[in-house]
């Protein structure tokens, strides 16, 4: 008995047609967005919503520093942490993690100087950075709620302690839309070596819907899997199993409809198709003079691969996409012993691909309308941890800030005499959040979705008491 078209169709499931020809899907959305010429922005929603409150920037890259960078090493340096070196601590009661191996005052090894017209002083270990010191704007006075790291990571990411929140990428998506229908409005430049702590939550959507993620880009030749044809896939072919797979998918979609997982999936095949025009250009850095591959560090072994991650960066945001993320692999500034060879070793790997990000932004014109950010989730303690390390400390920490309209050349805040607690002009990462956005043109307090009964956004500026901290702003 043979089956009329009809019939075979209602016999096939999607699951069983996607897992037999997933890997040419690519090329077949592609040939079929081609020949009708449809280069909608569906990928995200592009309608700005009722959010703008003015602001420079349009887009944000930000170069994370998993596992908590120590201040007076890098940003802030402490005078009374050489006097009292060795000694025990006299400054008080200190929220310590690992109490049992808490030691004495830890001096830094590091020589401090000042840079540029501004005069920032910075450690002896980042000579690039002290070169865009007057494009920056430096906060010494951070503070954050928690001192674990996946609960701190948490925070910063989403302003929430408990996984399953909305990330900042995925709000500034959901506020601006997108800019390049070709490309994710959300990129992550992930360590070829593995996951920063958290993994994906770094860069989960939570509750939004689920085009809002961060998307993976893959270090190396292959950064998104399965974009590329199979050279043996003939052109009818592709059309044959496009027109299938449009079906098949609307069906699927009409039985599960209101799925935002599933529909964020079709969206991004369409976006995927789209990329295999858009990725491979991106990635051919020939295209790049010398000059520029020079200042990224691609010739050096140590500089090279997040040189090219930050040059990729620069890339993406080139080419319209909103929020840009580099991470490392696990948490590399969780300096619990050899605080000072892990910062030497850490600062020559990013320190001059980090500033020739800056320097490149800027002699292209793009610094003001894109955001920098170098920061890590909280601090380290002035005690030493052991002999040689330094403990959690959510009470202060320093992180960088160029381009999007923030205040070049300007420090912002500090700490008590020992680097422990930040103690004039507070910022909390809430502040951040809602100074971000409003660089963005979008005003934190409106740019809010229900969930669970109540208006959620960002901030929750009512509940947190999030302002905005205009001193940070040119």
């Amino acid at each position: 008995m043979q089956l009329s078209p009809e019939k075979v169709r209602e016999s096939v499931t999607r699951r069983g047609f996607l897992s037999q020809y997933a890997g040419s899907l690519g090329g077949v959305a592609l040939s079929h967005l081609l020949a009708s010429g449809d280069s909608r922005a569906d990928v995200a929603d592009t309608t700005h919503r009722s959010v703008k409150s003015g602001g420079k920037a349009k887009s944000v890259i930000c170069l994370f520093q998993h596992g908590g960078p120590s201040q007076m090493d890098l940003f802030d340096p402490k005078p009374a942490l050489q006097k009292y070196n060795g000694q025990a601590y006299p400054g008080g009661k200190l929220e310590v993690h690992f109490d049992k191996q808490k030691g004495n005052v830890l001096g830094s090894p590091f020589k401090f100087a000042r840079h540029g017209e501004s005069g920032i002083e910075l450690c002896e270990l980042l000579p690039h950075t002290a070169g865009i010191v007057d494009d920056i704007t430096m906060i010494r006075s951070m503070k954050t709620e928690s001192v674990d790291h996946e609960s701190a990571l948490r925070l910063i990411h989403t302003g929430r302690f408990l996984a399953g929140m909305p990330v900042w990428g995925s709000w500034v998506v959901y506020g601006l839309g997108t800019e390049n229908a070709n490309l994710p409005a959300y990129v992550v430049l992930t360590d070829p070596g593995g996951l920063p702590v958290d993994g994906e939550r770094n860069w989960s959507s939570g509750w939004l819907p689920a085009v809002y993620q961060g998307t993976p880009f893959r270090s190396g030749s292959t950064p998104v899997l399965d974009l590329k044809t199979p050279a043996d896939l003939p052109d009818k072919a592709r059309t044959n199993q496009l027109n299938w797979l449009q079906k098949l998918n609307q069906g699927h979609l009409k039985r599960h409809s209101g799925n935002t997982d599933l529909e964020a999936r079709l969206k991004n095949f369409e976006t995927a198709a789209r990329m295999q025009m858009a990725v491979p250009e991106l990635l051919d850095f020939s295209r790049e003079n010398a000059a520029t591959h020079k200042l990224y560090g691609l010739d050096n072994p140590a500089t090279a691969e997040y040189g090219r991650r930050c040059l990729l960066a620069r890339r993406l945001v080139e080419n319209g996409v909103r929020f840009v993320q580099i991470y490392m692999k696990g948490q590399p500034w969780d300096t619990h012993s050899n605080n000072a060879g892990s910062l030497k070793g850490l600062c020559a790997t990013t320190d001059g691909p980090s500033a020739a990000l800056v320097k490149d932004l800027k002699q292209r014109g793009l610094l003001d309308s894109t955001i920098v950010m170098w920061t890590g989730e909280f601090g380290r303690l002035p005690i030493s941890q052991g002999t040689d390390g330094r403990d959690h400390n959510r009470h202060a920490f320093s992180m960088w800030i160029a381009g999007g309209g923030f205040k070049g050349g300007y420090t912002h805040g500090s700490t008590d005499d020992f680097g422990y607690e930040s103690v004039k002009d507070v910022v909390t990462v809430h502040d951040l959040h809602a100074t971000l956005l409003h660089t963005l043109g979008i005003d934190h307090r409106k740019l809010a979705v229900q969930h669970d009964g109540r208006g959620t956004s960002l901030t929750d500026a009512e509940v947190t008491g999030a302002k905005l901290v205009p001193e940070l702003l040119a």
